[in-house]
């Protein structure tokens, strides 16, 4: 079986293509985080989609954390090819995008586009900027602190939705798409810009939602 979670999503045109000789086979997400030292009002943080320069993810995420922005960069493993060797590195698990939580006021969000390599925050302008719901990015940090084999997934959209009862991404709810009789591939998906990953679970463990 496999279990794809997954949602709608508003299309951009952002977001760096994966270089042309990395070959991803078995993906382990690890990710990377900065702390929030500016201040802002707890309750009224929200999550963020930073569409960022090709290649660039890793650059804005550094300049934001120097200013004190809570980011968040999830990370998986993927085979890389240079000079005849075949290497494991860490890459972008959504190409182009990272997360920014924060609680948005004028100064801030001038701050944040002052970024260096960053195009801009996903939405229509200040007052009206798309938020990533907290499920999403919660389902996102469980695969990442799971430490399970990811790689990347086509955006699906239709299946039986399905809840993991058991394991690192217990309360996890996806869509069941079937492949095997016991293990599959639980897909995570961030509808604003219709990407997603996929990380291999027991399916014995999903029950309808």
């Amino acid at each position: 079986m496999t279990l794809v979670w997954s949602a709608k999503a508003i299309r951009t045109e952002g977001g760096g293509a994966l270089p042309e000789d990395l070959a991803i086979e078995a993906e382990r997400p690890n990710f990377t985080t900065a702390d929030q030292r500016l201040g802002s009002d707890t309750e009224a943080r929200k999550w963020y989609a930073l569409w960022t320069k090709s290649h660039c993810e890793q650059l804005v995420f550094d300049r934001l954390g120097a200013k004190g922005f809570h980011v968040f960069l999830p990370k998986i493993e993927a085979w890389s090819r240079r000079d005849g060797m075949r290497h494991r590195i860490p890459v972008p698990m959504f190409p182009g995008y990272l997360f920014l939580h924060h609680a948005l006021d004028l100064n801030s969000y001038i701050e944040v586009l002052k970024t260096r390599e960053l195009v801009r925050i996903l939405g229509d302008g200040r007052d009206r900027l798309a938020v990533v719901p907290d499920a999403e990015i919660d389902a996102i940090q469980k695969v990442v602190h799971a430490h399970l084999p990811t790689l990347p997934y086509p955006f699906l959209r239709e299946g039986q939705r399905v809840r993991i009862t058991k394991g690192p991404l217990a309360g996890v709810e996806g869509i069941l798409v079937h492949t095997k009789p016991n293990k599959g591939l639980l897909v995570l998906s961030i509808e604003l810009f219709q990407r997603s990953v996929a990380v291999e679970v027991d399916c014995t463990f999903a029950v309808a939602a």
